[in-house]
C-alpha cells in the first residue's frame, strides 16, 4: 500500500489550494474582461449609430469565433494541457476584445468584426479549459465548487459592469476602458496561470499527449480517456448540453441586451442601463456562492427547476414592467434563475473524470450555440417589438430547462465521483 509522508501531504495541500486559487482568478478575470466589453454596448451602439438587428449581427460575430473555437477546445487542452491553453488563449481573448473596442467607429467595420471574431475564439476555448481545470480541482479536493467556480466569474463580471457604470458616467471613453480592463486582466491571468494543477496530478489528469502521470492515485490498468469525436455519439452529453444551452441562452441574453433594454425601454443614460446589469450579475453572483450548499442540500434536479421558474418569472417582469424599478427587481430575479444552469451541467459533464475533458468540449460547444441563435434572433425581435419585449421569447428555453433538468441527476462513473453523498440527485 502506498504511504503519503507528512512532507507530501503538506506539498499536496499546497499544491491543491494554489491550484484552486488560480481557478477562482481565471474565472474572475475572464468575467471581468467580458462584462468591461458588455457593459458598454450602449456605447458601441452609439458609436455605430446600429440599429438592434445589426448589434445583434456584430454580437453574432463573437459567438461564431467561440463556437468554431469549442469543438476542437479539448483537443487542444489535451494536446497541449491546461496551462498553456489558458496562457496562450488569453492573448487572443485580450487582443480580440481589446481591439475591437479601440477599433469601433474608427476603421472599416470588417476590421473591427475581424476583431471581435478573435476574441471570441480566445473566449470560447478560456471556457472550456477553466470549466476543466475546475473539474480537476472538483474532484481532488473530494466535493462539489464549481458553483463557486462560476460565481468568481459572476464576481468578475459584477465588477466589470460595475466599473462600467462608473466610467460610462464619467465619460471615460470606450478604447481607455476596456482597454484598460483587458491590460490588467490579461496581467493577471498569467501569473495565475502557473499554479494550475500540473498534468497527471491526482485522481482526475486531463490527459495531455506523451505526458505519463507522475502523482497519480489511479489503478495503471484505468481505461484510455476517449476523444473528443467519440463524446459526441452519446445521447447523455447531448442532453446535458440541452440543458447548458438553455442556460447560456438565459444568462447570454441578460448579458447583452438588459443594459440596452433599459437604457432605451425608458429613455434613461447609458449608465443606468450598466447599474441593471450590475444588479442581474450581482444577483447572479450570489445564487452561485451559495449554490455549493444548496445543491449539496436538495441536488442538482431540484435547484436547476427552481433556477429555471425563477429565470421565467424574472424574464416576464422585466419585460413587461411599467417601471424602471420593477424591471430591476425582474432582472434581479432572471439573474437569480440564470445562476446555476451553467455550472452544474459542466459538473454533470465532468462525472466521469476520465471522459470529462471529451465531453465537457462537447456540451461547451452545444451550450454555445446559444450565443449564436440568440443575438441575430433578439435582435431582429427587438427591432420590431423593443429590447424589453424581445426577452420573452427565452421564456421557451428556460421552461425547456425545467422539463429537462432530471439529465443532470449524478452518475456514477467506473472512478470516484465528486459529492457522493448526492449521487442520486
Amino acid at each position: 500500500m502506498k504511504r503519503v509522508t507528512l512532507g507530501q501531504s503538506a506539498t499536496r495541500e499546497i499544491t491543491v489550494s494554489r491550484a484552486t486559487i488560480a481557478v477562482y482568478t481565471t474565472f474572475f478575470v475572464v468575467g471581468f474582461v467580458f462584462a468591461s466589453w458588455a457593459s458598454r454596448l450602449v456605447a458601441v451602439r452609439d458609436a455605430l449609430a446600429f440599429t438592434p438587428a445589426e448589434m445583434g449581427r456584430l454580437l453574432l460575430v463573437g459567438a461564431i469565433g467561440s463556437i468554431v473555437a469549442l469543438p476542437v477546445s479539448g483537443w487542444v487542452v489535451q494536446r497541449i494541457g491546461g496551462r498553456r491553453t489558458i496562457v496562450g488563449f488569453s492573448i487572443l481573448m485580450c487582443l480580440g476584445y481589446g481591439g475591437t473596442a479601440a477599433t469601433v467607429g474608427s476603421v472599416p467595420l470588417v476590421v473591427t468584426a475581424i476583431l471581435l471574431l478573435v476574441g471570441g475564439v480566445g473566449m470560447g476555448v478560456m471556457d472550456s479549459a477553466m470549466n476543466l481545470e475546475g473539474a480537476r480541482v472538483e474532484t481532488v479536493i473530494g466535493r462539489s465548487i464549481m458553483p463557486r467556480f462560476h460565481g468568481f466569474f459572476s464576481l468578475g463580471t459584477m465588477g466589470g459592469a460595475l466599473v462600467g457604470a462608473g466610467l460610462a458616467r464619467l465619460g471615460v471613453s470606450l478604447p481607455w476602458h476596456v482597454g484598460t480592463a483587458i491590460l490588467a486582466g490579461f496581467v493577471v491571468v498569467q501569473f495565475a496561470a502557473r499554479s494550475v494543477l500540473p498534468a497527471g496530478y491526482g485522481i482526475t489528469d486531463i490527459p495531455v499527449a506523451g505526458d505519463v502521470p507522475q502523482h497519480s492515485d489511479q489503478p495503471a490498468t484505468q481505461d484510455p480517456a476517449p476523444s473528443v469525436w467519440q463524446a459526441w455519439g452519446e445521447r447523455h452529453t447531448w442532453l446535458i448540453g440541452v440543458v447548458i444551452l438553455a442556460a447560456a441562452l438565459t444568462e447570454g441574453a441578460g448579458n447583452d441586451w438588459i443594459a440596452l433594454g433599459v437604457s432605451d425601454g425608458f429613455d434613461v443614460s447609458e449608465s443606468w442601463g450598466a447599474f441593471a446589469l450590475f444588479v442581474f450579475l450581482t444577483f447572479m453572483t450570489i445564487i452561485r456562492f451559495l449554490g455549493t450548499s444548496v445543491v449539496d442540500t436538495f441536488g442538482r434536479v431540484a435547484v436547476l427547476r427552481a433556477c429555471g421558474i425563477s429565470a421565467i418569472v424574472g424574464l416576464m417582469v422585466y419585460a413587461l414592467a411599467p417601471t424602471l424599478w420593477l424591471a430591476v427587481i425582474g432582472a434581479a430575479m432572471w439573474g437569480a434563475g440564470a445562476s446555476l444552469g451553467f455550472p452544474l451541467g459542466m459538473s454533470a459533464a465532468s462525472d466521469d473524470p476520465v471522459r470529462a475533458p471529451a465531453r465537457v468540449a462537447v456540451v461547451a460547444t452545444i451550450g454555445y450555440t446559444a450565443f449564436f441563435i440568440g443575438p441575430p434572433l433578439l435582435g431582429e425581435l427587438a427591432d420590431h417589438f423593443g429590447y424589453r419585449l424581445a426577452m420573452l421569447v427565452i421564456v421557451v428555453p428556460a421552461v425547456l430547462s425545467v422539463l429537462v433538468a432530471g439529465v443532470a441527476r449524478r452518475r456514477e462513473a467506473g472512478t470516484s465521483t465528486v459529492g457522493h453523498a448526492a449521487s442520486t440527485r
